[in-house]
């Protein structure tokens, strides 16, 4: 399981899921800042045995200053290829009161299983909201949350 938060900030853009979205305030990190694609990367890690995001690509090292996230899932999935695990499934969700998210939802879903090699028809994309409750509800940021199963 994968899981990843970004605050909003003025001056970024949107990215999610490698798709780049039209919106007032982008997600402040790193990186592109990508949530979807960073829970989905610590989702399969941690599936692999192989640690989390940020022991393989830390924050802190300006070699990932403005990465692209889903070169780094390209990446993560190599890793676990070379350990012996083939990715099986990927079901993620994206909490974010707005934009919404639906009509970007397979462009999401193609980005992702391009990334990881796999059909996909094996990659689940969904989103919610938070109500009005907590940061997201505030529409102070942006998180996710993503399960992978692996194969061998």
């Amino acid at each position: 399981m994968g899981y990843d938060a970004h605050p909003f900030a003025a001056d970024r853009r949107l990215v999610l899921g490698g798709v780049e979205i039209e919106h007032e305030r982008g997600l402040q990190g790193h990186s592109d800042a990508d949530v979807l694609t960073h829970a989905v990367i610590d989702a399969l890690l941690g599936a692999a045995a192989l640690g989390d995001i940020g022991q393989h690509f830390p924050d802190d090292d300006p070699v990932y200053a403005g990465a692209d996230s889903l070169e780094l899932l390209r990446r993560a999935a190599a890793l676990a290829a070379d350990a012996g695990f083939d990715v099986a499934n990927v079901d993620a969700t994206v909490v974010l009161e707005q934009p919404r998210l639906a009509e970007h939802r397979d462009a999401m879903r193609a980005n992702l299983a391009g990334a990881l090699g796999i059909d996909v028809e094996r990659v689940n994309v969904k989103a919610t909201r938070g109500e009005g409750l907590g940061f997201v509800g505030r529409q102070e940021g942006a998180a996710a949350l993503a399960l992978v199963t692996l194969g061998d």
